[in-house]
């Protein structure tokens, strides 16, 4: 039910709360992309999910369930987001497409894969917006950092590469898709963002126009990556908080295992 609180402001209002971000870091959960990065955010001391997951060395990569413990759940972004109740029935219907654009058709199936970082995940999770049909997909990488990085980098080309193509939908409809820079908060050690639109126009006349938010965040020898969908405006300030919390998710979670060696 509509309590006449806007989404975004639940969301600051639910991580201000639990602590997990000052009141200096709402800047960078407007809906608005931030055109320079918040300052660092501090560390948080926090229990760890999983907390019978294995220690691990530094530099060693994350064990099975320090991988699941740094995964979102739906408490960190708060109402209306809820666990997923399955693939979005868009990511068929317009992301599985064909172009001849060169490595446009390389962003289009790793966006339909779910592999932004060039690999299967490690852990993943997916989280719906019921007030807008938005979906949030996380996954924690499972790349070493030089790979990270290298899909940090080719990521970072994409704006230029692939800035305005056209595609092909299975059922032969035309997309005029558009790929711009996503301005994400100063976490981790290297990031990429993208905000990517694909429009069409179906066999009846229909418009249908996705909005997609990409992220992708290496932290020291770990990373994740994570994309914010719907048939709409999605809500960037989600974006922007799953980034933040994620990256200090991901470095607590780090933390913890070298504490425990």
């Amino acid at each position: 039910m509509y309590d006449g609180i806007r989404p975004h402001g639940r969301l600051l209002t639910c991580l201000i709360g639990a602590g997990l971000l000052g009141v200096g870091g709402c800047a960078a959960l407007t809906l608005k992309q931030p055109a320079t990065a918040p300052q660092p955010l501090p560390t948080i001391d926090r229990p760890a999910r999983g907390g019978n997951a294995p220690a691990r060395p530094d530099g060693a990569a994350l064990t099975e369930g320090q991988a699941q413990s740094a995964l979102l759940t739906q408490s960190d972004l708060g109402a209306p987001w809820a666990a997923t109740r399955g693939a979005a029935t868009w990511r068929d219907g317009l992301l599985k497409a064909n172009t001849s654009a060169g490595d446009c058709q390389k962003l289009l199936d790793a966006l339909y894969t779910d592999r932004l970082l060039g690999a299967p995940a490690r852990a993943a999770v997916g989280l719906d917006d019921a007030d807008t049909d938005a979906q949030l997909r996380y996954q924690i990488g499972a790349r070493r950092p030089s790979d990270v990085d290298a899909a940090l980098a080719w990521l970072r080309t994409m704006p230029q590469r692939c800035a305005r193509f056209t595609a092909t939908t299975q059922q032969d409809t035309q997309e005029d898709v558009r790929v711009g820079e996503l301005a994400l908060p100063e976490v981790g050690d290297a990031r990429q963002g993208l905000h990517i639109t694909l429009a069409a126009t179906t066999a009846d006349d229909q418009e249908i126009h996705l909005t997609l938010d990409v992220a992708a965040v290496r932290v020291g020898n770990d990373a994740f990556a994570l994309t914010n969908g719907g048939l709409a405006d999605v809500p960037n300030d989600a974006t922007q908080a799953a980034v933040q919390v994620g990256a200090l998710r991901l470095a607590q979670v780090r933390k913890e295992g070298r504490a425990e060696v």
